[in-house]
C-alpha cells in the first residue's frame, strides 16, 4: 500500500486529491495548518477511516515534519500547502511569502534529509511533487498558450511567492538530486471550493439574489480546470512523470469571466429561479478592477497528454453544471464555511 504525505490536504484541491487517493486504495498522512481555507468538513467522509491520518500543523515546523516523515515512512510527498487568494496577497503579502516560500523551503529540507536516510533500495520509488499555478507565467496576449518553457513573469504577490517556491523545488533537484516533480495548473473549480473564489462566490450571491461583482470589463480570460481532472493529472504525474520535470495541467476551457458568470446565472435560473422571476444576469455589477489583474491565461498541456496519456474528462459545460448541482445540494457545508463553525470541530484519525 502506497503511503502519501500530503500537505494542505484540507484545502480545496488538496482535500479533493486526498479523497481520490483514499478511494484508489492509498494511505494518506494529511498535514494542514487549518487556516481560514482549510476545512475538515470536506474530509468528513473519512472519519474513522484507518487509511487517513490527519495532523494539524505547519509545513514550516521542521521538527513536526521530520517526526511525521520518520514515523509514517511515506513513498510520496505531495505539497498543496499554500496561501492562494490573489486579493488577500495584495492586502497582506507577508503571509504568502512565509507559507509559500519559507514554508516550502522547510518542507524541501525535511524531504531531502528523509530521502537521504532511506534504505538504498527504497530511494528510487520516492517522489516529491509540488503543486503550483499558471499564474507564475504572468499574462498572455490575445494569442498563444503557456508551455513549460514559458519564462516566469509573476504579477501579483501570490504568483511571485509561488514562482519562488517553484524555483526552490527545481534547485533542490539539481543541487541535491531530490526526485522532484512540479505541476502548474490553470484555474480550478468544483466541489468544496472556498466561497471567496469566483465560481462559488457567484453561486452563493446569485442564490441570495445579491449583486454579482465582476472585475473591470469582465473580459479577463482563464482556462478552467475541473478539480477532479486536476487530481487525476497529479496522480498520473506521480505514476509516470520524469523526475525533475514540470507538467502543465489545463482544462482546454478558456472562458471570459463574464461568460462564466452568465453560465452560472443561466443554470440557477433553471434550477432555482428568483421569486420575482428576474433573470440573474440582471444582478451583474461591474466593479473596479483588481490591481495588476492579468488579462489572459491559457495552458498548453500537450506535454502531459502526449507523454503520460492524460486528458481532462470534463468540458466546461459539464463541469460547471456538476459544480452548480453540488453547491445546490450542499448548502449546509457552505453555511458552515461562511459562518466559521467548521473551525470549531476536528476530525478524528
Amino acid at each position: 500500500m502506497t503511503t502519501l504525505f500530503v500537505t494542505g490536504g484540507a484545502g480545496f484541491i488538496g482535500a479533493n486529491f486526498v479523497l481520490q487517493a483514499i478511494a484508489a486504495g492509498s494511505r494518506v498522512v494529511n498535514l494542514d495548518k487549518l487556516t481560514y481555507a482549510g476545512n475538515l468538513d470536506t474530509l468528513h467522509s473519512l472519519q474513522g477511516n484507518g487509511r487517513h491520518t490527519f495532523i494539524q500543523g505547519d509545513i514550516g515546523d521542521r521538527t513536526l515534519v521530520t517526526r511525521l516523515l520518520r514515523e509514517h515512512q511515506p513513498t510520496v510527498i505531495v505539497n498543496f500547502a499554500a496561501e492562494s487568494h490573489v486579493d488577500r496577497s495584495i492586502d497582506g503579502p507577508a503571509a504568502f511569502v512565509e507559507t509559500n516560500v519559507v514554508g516550502t523551503l522547510g518542507l524541501l529540507e525535511c524531504a531531502r534529509d528523509y530521502w537521504r536516510a532511506l534504505a538504498e533500495d527504497a530511494r528510487p520509488a520516492f517522489r516529491f511533487l509540488h503543486v503550483s499555478t499558471d499564474e507564475v507565467y504572468g499574462s498572455l496576449g490575445a494569442d498563444g498558450k503557456f508551455t513549460e518553457q514559458t519564462p516566469y513573469a509573476p504579477n501579483s504577490p501570490y504568483s511571485a511567492s509561488k514562482a519562488a517556491s517553484d524555483h526552490l523545488v527545481r534547485a533542490f533537484h539539481h543541487t541535491y538530486g531530490l526526485p522532484t516533480l512540479t505541476t502548474n495548473c490553470s484555474n480550478n473549480y468544483g466541489p468544496f471550493q472556498f466561497p471567496e473564489k469566483l465560481i462559488p462566490l457567484v453561486i452563493q450571491k446569485a442564490l441570495a439574489g445579491e449583486p454579482l461583482p465582476v472585475y473591470g470589463d469582465g473580459l479577463n480570460i482563464r482556462d478552467w480546470l475541473f478539480v477532479g481532472d486536476h487530481c487525476s493529472a497529479i496522480s498520473r504525474v506521480l505514476e509516470a512523470g520524469r523526475i525533475g520535470e514540470t507538467y502543465n495541467v489545463g482544462g482546454n476551457a478558456e472562458r471570459e469571466n463574464i461568460t462564466v458568470v452568465k453560465a452560472i446565472c443561466s443554470l440557477l435560473d433553471v434550477h432555482r429561479p428568483l421569486a420575482d422571476g428576474r433573470p440573474r444576469e440582471s444582478l451583474i455589477t461591474y466593479v473596479r478592477d483588481r490591481p495588476g489583474h492579468d488579462r489572459r491565461y491559457a495552458i498548453d498541456s500537450s506535454k502531459l497528454q502526449s507523454e503520460l496519456g492524460w486528458k481532462p474528462t470534463q468540458t466546461f459545460e459539464s463541469g460547471i453544471a456538476a459544480t452548480v448541482d453540488w453547491y445546490l445540494s450542499n448548502q449546509p457545508w457552505v453555511g458552515r464555511v461562511l459562518d466559521g463553525s467548521y473551525r470549531m470541530e476536528r476530525l478524528g484519525s
